[in-house]
């Protein structure tokens, strides 16, 4: 499975841009995992953005996960679904997607971490690291935990959550398999942050 160490997560909260806007920009820096997430957005909206997010991303031969929910990934054939984990379980969402899609799920512990892996997720992301606005998912769980979930799983980790230009190399440090990053990304020149990025990941 193909993480590319830097994955996008669209969020209109950050960015005055559509989702398809944002994404092509971090495309043509040459970002190759986009995680489509909309939480305001009706299912059938989302499932429109989605479609037009899949043309975009295989034009790109970028990855495309979709947030929540599994039909809407499969209807788009995305690469993949990222539940939470409030979400369907993960077996369940196993028979619905099929062996050869992507599963991921948000994780804020080492016990779902473990969890995760053992119901069969291709990755988890794990998180928040540091003080985020864009998500409310409890106080940040810092860098040694993070590298605490590395020394405990074998699934691929990805770190979020707060993750900027900054602070990116504590991440690293930890060994994590890629970083999530949103508003880092959106505040500015998007194309610009994204490369910045991309340099300090290579």
């Amino acid at each position: 499975m193909y993480l590319g160490g830097l994955c996008f997560i669209t969020d209109r909260k950050a960015c005055k841009l559509s989702c398809e806007e944002m994404t092509l920009k971090v495309l043509r820096a040459g970002l190759k995992w986009v995680q489509y997430r909309d939480k305001e957005k009706s299912r059938r909206e989302i499932y429109e953005e989605a479609i037009r997010l899949r043309k975009l991303t295989k034009d790109f031969n970028a990855v495309l996960i979709v947030n929540d929910y599994a039909d809407i990934a499969l209807a788009v054939d995305a690469d993949g679904v990222h539940l939470g984990q409030d979400d369907l379980p993960i077996r369940e969402t196993r028979k619905i997607m099929g062996s050869n899609k992507i599963i991921g799920i948000s994780t804020h512990s080492l016990e779902q971490a473990k969890e995760a892996e053992k119901d069969g997720a291709d990755y988890i992301g794990f998180g928040p690291v540091f003080h985020t606005v864009t998500k409310d998912v409890g106080s940040p769980k810092g860098t040694d935990m993070l590298q605490e979930i590395k020394r405990h799983v074998q699934i691929p980790v990805i770190a979020i959550g707060g993750i900027n230009l900054e602070n990116i190399k504590l991440v690293l440090d930890t060994g994590v398999d890629a970083v999530a990053v949103a508003s880092a990304i959106l505040s500015g020149d998007i194309i610009e942050n994204t490369t910045r990025f991309m340099d300090i990941i290579k």
